[in-house]
């Protein structure tokens, strides 16, 4: 079989309620590739699902690759290393691409003007708390140029600066960002957010701790990115102790 174009790397653990509608969005983005659906490989990283995880990313025709390490860089990475593409994307199993997905990023990365990028999302729902949520991320996203969604870069890229980082129990997308922003300045490359083509966000971690929560999480994040090996009860039960 020749190599893909492109990997998608999806992580997941226990996502058989809302895996299927990521893949059909994926399906559809696939079925508009200029290159192909063929061109595209789907891999899904279990993470240990006890639910039928593996089997939905089977029937859907996704290569499933196990990782045991209970860290969501580990798992990233661990997707990514089994991949063929010579891009690469990665999404969380909650959301939902955008139909053009794969073209803009095929056309972004074949400018040779990027080292990185994401497509940033937009709320499934909307409430007052969700709102002010976003009002207060927009301008980081704006100042800095790391957004969410499908994020991507070139293999070659994601071996040079080494992955995901695995110390890191969270905001590891982060710090990814921020070392294939400074791979870029050595190429003269920057970092791109593909807004024409959004993704759609789940918001169940909103609807799991409340819409305003977010500002309760700032000393956390913040003791996150300061300490790569900060890990706290709070932060094993808000990203590692969910159950479904």
């Amino acid at each position: 079989m020749p190599s893909p174009r492109l990997s998608l790397v999806i992580p997941a653990y226990n996502e058989s309620a809302l895996l299927p509608r990521l893949l059909e969005t994926v399906a559809e983005a696939r079925r508009r590739y200029v290159q192909g659906p063929e061109a595209i490989e789907i891999i899904v990283a279990d993470n240990g699902s006890t639910d039928d995880t593996v089997a939905i990313a089977e029937r859907y025709g996704c290569r499933v690759v196990s990782v045991a390490t209970r860290n969501i860089g580990a798992v990233r990475n661990g997707g990514a290393r089994a991949s063929r593409g010579e891009l690469l994307c990665f999404v969380d199993a909650d959301g939902r691409v955008h139909p053009e997905v794969f073209n803009a990023v095929d056309a972004a990365l074949s400018s040779g003007k990027y080292s990185v990028g994401a497509t940033g999302v937009r709320p499934e729902r909307w409430s007052p708390g969700i709102f002010c949520t976003f009002a207060m991320l927009v301008p980081l996203l704006w100042v800095t140029r790391i957004d969410t969604g499908l994020v991507f870069c070139r293999r070659t890229d994601f071996d040079t600066v080494g992955g995901y980082d695995e110390r890191r129990a969270a905001a590891e997308d982060i710090f990814f960002h921020l070392a294939l922003m400074r791979l870029g300045r050595t190429l003269r490359q920057r970092a791109v957010r593909l807004t024409r083509v959004k993704g759609i966000a789940s918001m169940r971690k909103f609807d799991e701790h409340g819409d305003w929560h977010y500002f309760a999480l700032g000393l956390r994040l913040t003791n996150l990115l300061l300490d790569p090996h900060h890990r706290s009860a709070y932060i094993e039960r808000y990203w590692y102790g969910v159950k479904r």
